[in-house]
Protein backbone atom coordinates (compact mmCIF):
# COMPACT_ATOMS: atom_id res chain seq x y z
CA UNK A 1 0.00 0.00 0.00
CA UNK A 2 1.14 3.21 -0.83
CA UNK A 3 0.32 6.43 0.98
CA UNK A 4 0.92 9.97 -0.34
CA UNK A 5 0.95 12.90 1.36
CA UNK A 6 1.69 17.02 0.61
CA UNK A 7 4.90 18.16 3.27
CA UNK A 8 6.02 21.55 3.64
CA UNK A 9 9.47 21.73 4.07
CA UNK A 10 11.35 24.78 5.59
CA UNK A 11 13.15 25.10 2.04
CA UNK A 12 10.46 26.76 0.79
CA UNK A 13 8.52 24.53 -1.38
CA UNK A 14 5.92 21.61 -0.71
CA UNK A 15 6.61 18.13 -1.40
CA UNK A 16 4.51 15.38 -2.75
CA UNK A 17 5.71 12.12 -0.95
CA UNK A 18 4.76 8.66 -1.45
CA UNK A 19 5.72 6.40 1.46
CA UNK A 20 5.26 2.17 2.11
CA UNK A 21 6.28 -0.21 4.37
CA UNK A 22 6.40 -0.36 8.41
CA UNK A 23 7.22 3.33 9.88
CA UNK A 24 9.30 1.29 12.11
CA UNK A 25 11.30 0.22 9.33
CA UNK A 26 14.61 1.43 8.46
CA UNK A 27 14.09 4.67 6.05
CA UNK A 28 14.92 4.62 2.70
CA UNK A 29 14.84 7.89 0.41
CA UNK A 30 14.54 7.30 -3.12
CA UNK A 31 14.73 9.89 -5.38
CA UNK A 32 13.56 9.73 -8.85
CA UNK A 33 15.04 11.33 -12.09
CA UNK A 34 13.90 12.77 -15.41
CA UNK A 35 11.04 13.07 -16.89
CA UNK A 36 9.53 10.80 -14.01
CA UNK A 37 8.06 10.97 -10.56
CA UNK A 38 7.80 8.86 -7.23
CA UNK A 39 6.33 6.19 -9.70
CA UNK A 40 9.92 5.10 -10.67
CA UNK A 41 9.79 3.11 -8.01
CA UNK A 42 6.33 1.33 -8.72
CA UNK A 43 8.35 -2.44 -9.55
CA UNK A 44 10.38 -1.82 -5.90
CA UNK A 45 7.89 -1.33 -3.62
CA UNK A 46 6.08 -5.15 -3.43
CA UNK A 47 9.68 -6.12 -3.51
CA UNK A 48 10.57 -4.24 -1.12
CA UNK A 49 7.73 -2.75 1.32
CA UNK A 50 8.44 -5.61 4.27
CA UNK A 51 11.74 -4.46 5.20
CA UNK A 52 12.12 -0.71 4.58
CA UNK A 53 10.31 2.25 4.95
CA UNK A 54 10.55 3.67 1.71
CA UNK A 55 10.18 7.59 1.24
CA UNK A 56 9.60 8.34 -2.58
CA UNK A 57 9.07 12.22 -2.82
CA UNK A 58 8.24 13.82 -6.18
CA UNK A 59 11.16 15.88 -6.07
CA UNK A 60 10.60 20.11 -6.41
CA UNK A 61 9.85 20.66 -10.65
CA UNK A 62 8.18 17.03 -10.94
CA UNK A 63 4.72 16.28 -10.49
CA UNK A 64 2.42 17.06 -7.41
CA UNK A 65 5.23 18.99 -6.12
CA UNK A 66 5.40 22.85 -6.21
CA UNK A 67 7.67 23.87 -9.19
CA UNK A 68 9.17 27.18 -8.44
CA UNK A 69 9.53 29.81 -11.17
CA UNK A 70 12.88 31.03 -10.65
CA UNK A 71 15.44 29.05 -12.23
CA UNK A 72 17.86 29.62 -9.17
CA UNK A 73 15.45 27.83 -7.01
CA UNK A 74 17.06 24.29 -9.27
CA UNK A 75 20.46 24.93 -8.76
CA UNK A 76 22.28 21.71 -6.62
CA UNK A 77 22.35 23.45 -3.19
CA UNK A 78 18.70 23.95 -3.03
CA UNK A 79 17.67 20.22 -4.46
CA UNK A 80 20.51 18.89 -1.64
CA UNK A 81 18.79 21.36 0.99
CA UNK A 82 14.97 19.50 0.12
CA UNK A 83 16.46 16.13 0.98
CA UNK A 84 18.01 16.43 3.93
CA UNK A 85 14.61 18.96 5.09
CA UNK A 86 12.46 15.86 4.02
CA UNK A 87 14.35 13.45 6.37
CA UNK A 88 14.53 15.78 9.10
CA UNK A 89 10.83 16.76 8.75
CA UNK A 90 10.57 12.62 8.81
CA UNK A 91 12.16 12.55 11.88
CA UNK A 92 15.07 10.59 9.82
CA UNK A 93 18.46 11.53 11.65
CA UNK A 94 19.85 9.44 9.53
CA UNK A 95 19.02 7.29 6.04
CA UNK A 96 19.86 4.82 3.09
CA UNK A 97 19.59 6.87 -0.04
CA UNK A 98 19.22 6.04 -3.23
CA UNK A 99 18.71 7.52 -6.35
CA UNK A 100 18.31 6.92 -10.21
CA UNK A 101 19.27 9.60 -13.10
CA UNK A 102 18.49 13.21 -11.66
CA UNK A 103 17.62 11.79 -8.32
CA UNK A 104 20.98 9.61 -8.85
CA UNK A 105 22.76 13.32 -9.21
CA UNK A 106 20.89 14.96 -6.20
CA UNK A 107 22.39 11.76 -4.13
CA UNK A 108 26.09 11.88 -5.40
CA UNK A 109 25.94 15.75 -4.17
CA UNK A 110 24.56 15.27 -1.31
CA UNK A 111 27.28 12.00 -0.22
CA UNK A 112 29.86 14.31 -1.75
CA UNK A 113 29.27 17.12 0.72
CA UNK A 114 29.49 14.75 3.35
CA UNK A 115 27.57 14.98 6.57
CA UNK A 116 26.93 11.83 9.10
CA UNK A 117 22.79 11.81 7.41
CA UNK A 118 23.62 9.10 4.96
CA UNK A 119 24.44 5.88 6.01
CA UNK A 120 24.28 3.89 2.38
CA UNK A 121 24.00 5.12 -1.13
CA UNK A 122 22.93 3.11 -3.87
CA UNK A 123 22.80 4.79 -7.63
CA UNK A 124 21.21 3.79 -10.63
CA UNK A 125 22.49 4.92 -14.25
CA UNK A 126 23.16 8.14 -12.72
CA UNK A 127 27.17 9.36 -13.31
CA UNK A 128 29.72 10.59 -10.58
CA UNK A 129 30.06 14.38 -11.89
CA UNK A 130 33.72 14.28 -11.84
CA UNK A 131 33.80 11.70 -14.76
CA UNK A 132 30.70 12.81 -15.99
CA UNK A 133 32.21 15.83 -16.79
CA UNK A 134 35.52 14.60 -17.93
CA UNK A 135 33.71 12.19 -20.20
CA UNK A 136 31.80 14.76 -22.37
CA UNK A 137 34.87 16.75 -23.25
CA UNK A 138 37.44 13.50 -23.73
CA UNK A 139 34.93 10.95 -24.87
CA UNK A 140 33.30 11.54 -28.53
CA UNK A 141 30.81 8.83 -28.37
CA UNK A 142 29.85 10.06 -24.36
CA UNK A 143 29.84 13.76 -25.80
CA UNK A 144 27.65 12.42 -28.95
CA UNK A 145 25.30 10.80 -26.27
CA UNK A 146 25.13 13.94 -24.03
CA UNK A 147 23.70 16.26 -27.17
CA UNK A 148 20.43 16.07 -25.65
CA UNK A 149 21.31 18.12 -22.73
CA UNK A 150 22.25 21.13 -25.25
CA UNK A 151 18.42 20.74 -26.86
CA UNK A 152 16.68 20.75 -23.19
CA UNK A 153 18.80 24.05 -22.55
CA UNK A 154 17.62 25.59 -25.44
CA UNK A 155 14.60 28.34 -24.72
CA UNK A 156 11.43 27.43 -25.65
CA UNK A 157 12.12 23.79 -25.23
CA UNK A 158 8.84 23.69 -23.45
CA UNK A 159 6.57 25.39 -26.10
CA UNK A 160 8.32 22.66 -28.85
CA UNK A 161 7.25 19.78 -26.56
CA UNK A 162 3.38 21.20 -26.09
CA UNK A 163 3.87 22.01 -29.68
CA UNK A 164 4.77 18.37 -30.90
CA UNK A 165 2.29 16.88 -28.18
CA UNK A 166 2.64 14.73 -25.14
CA UNK A 167 2.50 11.26 -27.07
CA UNK A 168 5.15 12.37 -29.14
CA UNK A 169 6.99 13.44 -26.58
CA UNK A 170 6.33 10.11 -24.46
CA UNK A 171 7.75 8.16 -27.20
CA UNK A 172 10.72 10.39 -27.51
CA UNK A 173 11.37 10.21 -24.02
CA UNK A 174 10.90 6.61 -23.81
CA UNK A 175 11.37 4.52 -26.81
CA UNK A 176 15.22 4.83 -27.13
CA UNK A 177 15.67 3.40 -24.59
CA UNK A 178 12.46 0.65 -23.93
CA UNK A 179 9.87 -1.03 -25.68
CA UNK A 180 6.98 1.03 -25.46
CA UNK A 181 4.55 -2.09 -25.04
CA UNK A 182 6.44 -3.07 -22.08
CA UNK A 183 5.00 0.60 -20.38
CA UNK A 184 1.03 0.01 -19.11
CA UNK A 185 -0.95 2.08 -20.39
CA UNK A 186 -2.16 3.35 -17.15
CA UNK A 187 1.63 4.56 -16.39
CA UNK A 188 1.63 5.98 -20.24
CA UNK A 189 -1.66 8.75 -19.00
CA UNK A 190 0.24 8.97 -16.00
CA UNK A 191 3.18 10.48 -17.45
CA UNK A 192 1.39 12.47 -19.64
CA UNK A 193 -1.35 13.94 -16.95
CA UNK A 194 1.85 15.10 -15.14
CA UNK A 195 3.69 16.70 -18.10
CA UNK A 196 0.28 18.81 -18.90
CA UNK A 197 0.26 20.43 -15.50
CA UNK A 198 0.74 23.94 -15.13
CA UNK A 199 4.91 25.17 -15.21
CA UNK A 200 5.62 21.34 -14.82
CA UNK A 201 8.10 20.92 -18.27
CA UNK A 202 9.30 24.46 -17.31
CA UNK A 203 10.28 22.62 -13.80
CA UNK A 204 11.67 19.34 -15.35
CA UNK A 205 13.70 21.41 -17.80
CA UNK A 206 14.95 23.89 -15.06
CA UNK A 207 16.98 20.60 -13.84
CA UNK A 208 19.25 20.90 -16.86
CA UNK A 209 19.47 24.47 -17.53
CA UNK A 210 21.19 24.73 -13.45
CA UNK A 211 23.29 22.05 -14.01
CA UNK A 212 26.72 22.70 -13.41
CA UNK A 213 27.86 20.29 -15.98
CA UNK A 214 29.03 21.69 -19.26
CA UNK A 215 28.33 19.88 -22.63
CA UNK A 216 30.26 21.63 -25.57
CA UNK A 217 29.20 20.95 -29.29
CA UNK A 218 30.39 17.59 -30.75
CA UNK A 219 33.04 19.93 -32.89
CA UNK A 220 33.71 22.45 -30.31
CA UNK A 221 37.29 22.53 -28.43
CA UNK A 222 36.68 22.53 -24.97
CA UNK A 223 38.78 22.13 -21.23
CA UNK A 224 38.04 21.09 -18.15
CA UNK A 225 35.89 23.80 -15.79
CA UNK A 226 37.74 25.08 -13.31
CA UNK A 227 36.00 22.46 -10.51
CA UNK A 228 37.21 19.75 -12.18
CA UNK A 229 40.95 20.66 -11.73
CA UNK A 230 40.35 21.58 -8.18
CA UNK A 231 38.18 17.79 -7.88
CA UNK A 232 35.92 17.09 -5.23
CA UNK A 233 35.74 15.34 -2.21
CA UNK A 234 35.59 11.46 -1.93
CA UNK A 235 32.90 9.97 -0.70
CA UNK A 236 33.00 7.72 2.26
CA UNK A 237 30.01 5.90 2.91
CA UNK A 238 29.04 2.09 1.67
CA UNK A 239 28.06 2.41 -2.01
CA UNK A 240 26.33 0.07 -3.98
CA UNK A 241 26.00 1.07 -8.07
CA UNK A 242 23.33 -0.85 -9.96
CA UNK A 243 23.70 0.18 -14.03
CA UNK A 244 21.65 -0.82 -17.17
CA UNK A 245 24.70 -1.61 -19.50
CA UNK A 246 22.35 -1.22 -22.32
CA UNK A 247 22.00 2.57 -21.32
CA UNK A 248 21.98 5.05 -24.51
CA UNK A 249 22.84 8.33 -22.92
CA UNK A 250 25.02 7.21 -20.10
CA UNK A 251 27.60 5.17 -21.55
CA UNK A 252 29.78 2.11 -19.77
CA UNK A 253 32.85 4.97 -19.50
CA UNK A 254 30.59 6.17 -16.52
CA UNK A 255 32.11 3.05 -14.08
CA UNK A 256 35.37 3.83 -15.21
CA UNK A 257 37.57 5.42 -12.25
CA UNK A 258 35.20 5.55 -9.32
CA UNK A 259 37.35 3.46 -7.42
CA UNK A 260 39.69 6.21 -6.63
CA UNK A 261 36.89 8.11 -5.35
CA UNK A 262 34.48 6.12 -3.65
CA UNK A 263 36.36 4.28 0.06
CA UNK A 264 33.52 1.52 -0.32
CA UNK A 265 32.24 0.49 -3.87
CA UNK A 266 30.23 -2.23 -4.95
CA UNK A 267 28.80 -2.64 -8.71
CA UNK A 268 26.23 -4.63 -10.05
CA UNK A 269 25.74 -4.45 -14.09
CA UNK A 270 23.10 -5.61 -15.87
CA UNK A 271 24.06 -6.47 -19.12
CA UNK A 272 20.33 -6.67 -20.37
CA UNK A 273 18.59 -3.59 -19.33
CA UNK A 274 18.87 0.07 -20.00
CA UNK A 275 18.39 3.23 -18.30
CA UNK A 276 15.07 2.90 -16.96
CA UNK A 277 16.41 -0.71 -15.39
CA UNK A 278 14.62 0.53 -12.21
CA UNK A 279 11.03 -0.36 -13.87
CA UNK A 280 12.46 -2.41 -16.61
CA UNK A 281 14.39 -5.24 -14.79
CA UNK A 282 12.96 -4.83 -11.41
CA UNK A 283 14.21 -8.55 -10.32
CA UNK A 284 17.49 -7.92 -10.61
CA UNK A 285 17.73 -4.69 -9.54
CA UNK A 286 15.38 -5.09 -6.40
CA UNK A 287 17.66 -8.40 -5.78
CA UNK A 288 20.92 -5.99 -5.80
CA UNK A 289 19.36 -3.39 -3.66
CA UNK A 290 18.22 -5.70 -0.74
CA UNK A 291 21.73 -7.12 -0.56
CA UNK A 292 23.22 -3.90 -0.03
CA UNK A 293 20.89 -1.87 2.03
Amino acid sequence: MIEQRRIDLPTGVTLNVAAAGPEDAPPVILLHGFPESHRTWREMVPRLEDEYRLIMPDQRGFAGSDKPHDLGDYRVDKLVADLLALAQSLGHDKFALVGHDWGGAVAWAAAIRGGPHINKLAILNSPHPLIFQKTIIDDPDQRAASQYIRRFRETGMEDHIRDMGMEAFFEKSFSPHVDLAAIPDEERKAYIDEWSGDGALEGMLAWYRMSPIEVPAIDERADYPDWVLTGVPDIHVPMKIIWGMQDKALLPCQLEGLEGLIDDLSIERIEDAGHFAVWEKPEPVAAALRDFL
